[in-house]
């Protein structure tokens, strides 16, 4: 059974310079933790969210039976992540829509919601945000920082921001950069909400609108990249809705995975805020440490201090082994501590998230390793 998880909110009044050459005079950031933090202040463990999700990483919020963090089977008592042994900190990014200072909340230049107004954000960012949150909190090192998909892209990013401030990383499903097919994706889904009569340049929210007909359309393009094949073939095949016989219609729903896709869609389009949507896509596209080095991944990691872990999953075409091996690579021509699992499982990019015994296992045996250094 998950544990109560109580959202915290923490307001910062200094400037944000960020790396488009704006900032942000002043900002909220919504966390939550799980465990408690030991006496030297050694077992903190920050984990990273990806697109779609949020600072509530585990347990549940009270009363609300369906409330359960996104990275549940991961993190708690006994889990992977033990919070009996680590104490964890999500952090909502910056732009999003869960909680800390995003396009929804109120320009205090303007009275209004900021809208297309806020300043486009990128992985560097949000790093910086959590690193002051981490001040706040009085951690001077992480134990480790783990994230997968955009999430692992953070925790890479924390290796060459802050590599004293860390002793591990755990980079899970991601890559140190987007290849050309995703960017592609990226702004195909992006050119779905700009192009929806609601979205009004940004500005929905002063019209009384939802560009849910974007945000219904990004989310299916999305979701297809985050699934594999097989899984695909496994849960719907060509099987038509029940009941159904075929119409001969070109608007119709007739297959299984038309009705799975739109009610994905449908859903997501009730939560997701179109403008924090385009604000993430753009901070994945942008994400890059080698592009300041020539290119050169292993010139970029030069620097680091960190120990890693890094895993990947067989049938994950978005963020495929060979971008893991890239980065294991690189670690590797700078003689830095690496482990790397390839993890054979049919579930496509979304495997991170799944219930996976010998991923759960290798990952609790890090962290195994971990707790006794902490301790030592």
């Amino acid at each position: 059974m998950s544990f109560i998880a109580h959202p915290q909110f923490m307001q910062f009044d200094q400037p944000l310079p960020l790396k488009s050459g704006c900032r942000l005079d002043s900002y909220a950031l919504a966390y939550e933790t799980y465990g408690q933090l030991n006496a030297r202040r050694s077992n903190a463990v920050l984990v990273c969210h990806a697109l779609n999700a949020s600072h509530h990483v585990a347990g549940m919020y009270e009363g609300q039976p369906k409330s359960t963090g996104w990275w549940d089977n991961m993190i708690g008592p006994g889990k992977p992540l033990d919070t009996n042994r680590f104490f964890v900190i999500g952090i909502n990014n910056l732009g999003s829509c869960f909680g800390s200072t995003g396009p929804m909340h109120e320009n205090p230049a303007t009275g209004r919601a900021w809208g297309a107004d806020f300043p486009v954000v990128t992985v560097e960012d949000w790093v910086a945000a959590q690193a002051r949150l981490l001040d706040a909190l009085g951690i001077e090192q992480l134990a480790a920082v783990m994230g997968g998909s955009l999430g692992g892209m953070q925790a890479l990013s924390w290796t060459l921001q802050y590599p004293e401030r860390m002793r591990h990383a755990v980079v899970i499903a991601s890559a140190p950069n987007l290849t050309a097919e995703n960017i592609a994706f990226n702004e195909v889904a992006r050119r779905a909400i700009v192009t929806d009569p609601d979205f009004h340049g940004g500005h929905f929210y002063d019209h009384g609108v939802i560009p849910r007909r974007g945000l219904r359309i990004a989310r299916m393009i999305g979701h297809i990249t985050y699934l594999s094949d097989d899984v695909m073939n496994q849960k719907f095949g060509r099987q038509l809705r029940e009941g159904l016989d075929l119409r001969y219609s070109t608007q119709d729903i007739e297959f299984q995975i038309e009705s799975y896709l739109r009610h994905q869609a449908d859903k997501f389009s009730e939560y997701f805020d179109a403008n924090t949507y385009l604000l993430i896509t753009r901070a994945l596209d942008y994400f890059d440490p080698a592009r300041e080095h020539g290119g050169s991944l292993s010139q970029a990691l030069a620097g680091v201090l960190a120990k890693f872990l890094i895993i990947s999953f067989t049938t994950d075409w978005r963020f495929s082994p060979a971008r893991s091996r890239e980065i294991v690579q690189a670690l590797l021509d700078n003689r830095r501590d690496v482990s790397y699992a390839k993890i054979n499982a049919p579930h496509g990019h979304d495997a991170f998230l799944l219930d996976d015994p010998r991923y759960h296992h290798l990952v609790a045996a890090y962290f195994n390793r971990i707790a006794q250094e902490v301790q030592a």
